[in-house]
């Protein structure tokens, strides 16, 4: 797995948790959640990608 993806991931769930702390201090819950529901949305969508490429990879290996 590549490095830089590793680093992606952490990122966004850095900058989400950061978000997510300043809305709940400001009174915003919802908003907060809303905030970490579309953090995981957007890595789960970078994970599928990656499950995806390596599907295509394992057909071209065999030959499917």
């Amino acid at each position: 797995m590549d490095v830089d993806f590793i680093f992606k991931v952490a990122a966004i769930g850095i900058i989400v948790t950061v978000l997510h702390q300043v809305l709940v201090r400001s009174g915003r819950e919802e908003q907060a959640m809303l905030t970490t529901l579309a953090g995981l949305v957007v890595v789960l969508l970078m994970i599928v990608n990656v499950i995806a490429d390596l599907f295509d990879t394992v057909k071209n290996i065999f030959g499917l």
